[in-house]
């Protein structure tokens, strides 16, 4: 008796020589509001309601004191000044001389009397 060859439970697709591209959806006509968006909500972009007037910062001073424990300061210039004080007396130098650098940083006095002197 010979035995019986039964068919086979999986078929075995073939690999593509190649990549094909992936199906594209169907274009539609858009009707209405596109999905996604919320009703009321705007869908043009609005202008930034507090435009700047042209200042920006360009020096910060840092001061931790938490209670019962020793203050620390730092201060940091986008001229390259960066100072640190740790202690009462050196944080109260510390804020004194970053008041001070307000009139003699390089990015804050006018150049064109400096070039004029």
């Amino acid at each position: 008796m010979s035995t019986r060859r039964h068919p086979p439970l999986k078929s075995i697709t073939t690999t593509p020589g190649r990549p094909s591209a992936a199906p594209q959806p169907v274009d539609r006509a858009a009707v209405g509001e596109p999905k996604g968006v919320a009703e009321g909500v705007p869908i043009a972009v609005r202008p930034d309601p507090h435009p700047g007037d042209g200042r920006y910062p360009i020096a910060w001073l840092t001061i931790c004191a938490p209670r019962g424990a020793i203050p620390t300061a730092t201060s940091k210039c986008l001229c390259g000044r960066d100072r640190s004080a740790v202690g009462h007396r050196k944080v109260h130098a510390l804020i004194a001389d970053h008041t001070a650098h307000r009139y003699t940083c390089p990015l804050r006095t006018r150049q064109e009397g400096r070039a004029a002197a």
